[in-house]
């Protein structure tokens, strides 16, 4: 049994002083249901992609959604946590719930509200995420986490600060494109390569241009059984998909060399029957630069220690052979946490219909997504294509 988007919604991520977390999810649920031509009644299913660990008091939030619509009243709810990989997870459920016939409408939404709390604060709640007993109490922030994993790929690799710098320019300048996107504007290369103070050292060799963004925001699904595609005006079915998880102390891996990432490229592309060439384009899990110069790698785009060649001959570029984060990516976009997995699919769902707007990859067939929970921890790829 198969199963496939046929509505969404997405709410522009940013800083939102006047909008709640639950503010949000009612917004998104209401435009996914909208979007989708149901009636709230026929939602069989609904799962909460979200963090919060502490962003904000809400802690049982699964039923918030039931705010969207008192036809919601009754229906199951369930929140679902896997770190940045939340809102992945959340659909990864629903998927499960459909293909064993328990649902047949589902409706999945992710969200976060990060920004109502200190800097310090955020940092901590991100920092639990990591794992506690040796890294947060060591005082390993997320950005130090993903500094040590540059420092180690730059020891191994060389100085690769330019490469980062060409992904996070190229990023901010799709962004550009993208309505929801919290940071719309093309800062360029030289921009992003220049330590200033207006783009500090955060933690070396990381730069504020090679951090992702905090972030407000939400996003949604209607996720169907296949045999109820006809009565949607368009759908986008999962071809595969798989969750990969590593160990959580880095301790006891390389981080550097996105074992876990690679493993699910590969298990997912082979269930798809595809290869990586065989894409359209692919969203992927950009919260630091470096995470998508990894990428590249565990994709399968370049050999180990040569991903800056997909940014050298453009293949990664909008107009490239494979586009990589069209959408402005975590990088420009933004992430709140838990909307991040979900946004997603959205975006890639969008490209496949044709309805990406200024975004749009002409003649779009084949998408990949990527989403990562950790530094490489839990690790969710997508293959989706459009169903009609």
């Amino acid at each position: 049994m198969a199963a496939c988007i046929v509505g969404w919604s997405h709410f522009p991520f940013g800083r939102h002083d006047t909008e709640d977390l639950e503010s949000m999810i009612v917004k998104v649920s209401q435009g996914a249901i909208a979007d989708a031509g149901i009636g709230a009644e026929e939602v069989d299913g609904i799962w909460l992609g979200n963090l919060n660990g502490g962003f904000v008091p809400d802690t049982f939030c699964s039923s918030l959604v039931l705010q969207a619509d008192d036809a919601l009243r009754w229906t199951p709810a369930t929140r679902v946590e896997n770190a940045c990989a939340s809102g992945a997870a959340a659909i990864y459920s629903a998927l499960n719930a459909i293909e064993a016939g328990r649902c047949r409408i589902a409706l999945v939404v992710g969200a976060e509200k990060m920004t109502g709390v200190s800097g310090a604060e955020i940092t901590r709640v991100l920092g639990s995420a990591s794992y506690v007993r040796e890294e947060a109490a060591m005082g390993m922030s997320f950005p130090g986490i993903f500094a040590k994993i540059a420092q180690d790929y730059f020891a191994q690799w060389g100085d690769h600060s330019g490469t980062l710098a060409r992904i996070a320019a190229k990023n901010h300048a799709n962004g550009v494109d993208n309505p929801w996107a919290q940071m719309r504007k093309d800062i360029g290369f030289d921009f992003c390569n220049t330590v200033s103070e207006k783009n500090p050292i955060v933690a070396a060799p990381l730069r504020k241009t090679d951090c992702s963004l905090v972030s407000d925001g939400a996003a949604a699904l209607v996720i169907a059984d296949d045999a109820l595609l006809k009565r949607f005006r368009r759908g986008v079915r999962f071809r595969a998909r798989s969750q990969v998880n590593d160990f959580l102390p880095m301790s006891r891996r390389d981080p550097a060399s996105f074992l876990g990432p690679q493993r699910a490229w590969r298990e997912t592309l082979s269930a798809a029957g595809c290869a990586i060439d065989d894409l359209s384009f692919a969203e992927v899990h950009d919260c630091f630069t470096i995470a998508e110069l990894l990428s590249y790698e565990a994709m399968g785009l370049a050999p180990a220690g040569q991903g800056a060649r997909v940014l050298e001959d453009g293949t990664v570029f909008a107009d490239g052979r494979l586009p990589v984060n069209r959408s402005g990516g975590l990088k420009a976009k933004g992430h709140p946490v838990g909307a991040t997995g979900v946004s997603m699919h959205v975006l890639a769902a969008m490209q496949l219909c044709g309805e990406a707007g200024a975004m749009q990859i002409p003649g779009a067939t084949l998408a990949g997504v990527f989403n990562m929970g950790g530094s490489a921890v839990a690790n969710y790829v997508s293959i989706l294509e459009a169903a009609r």
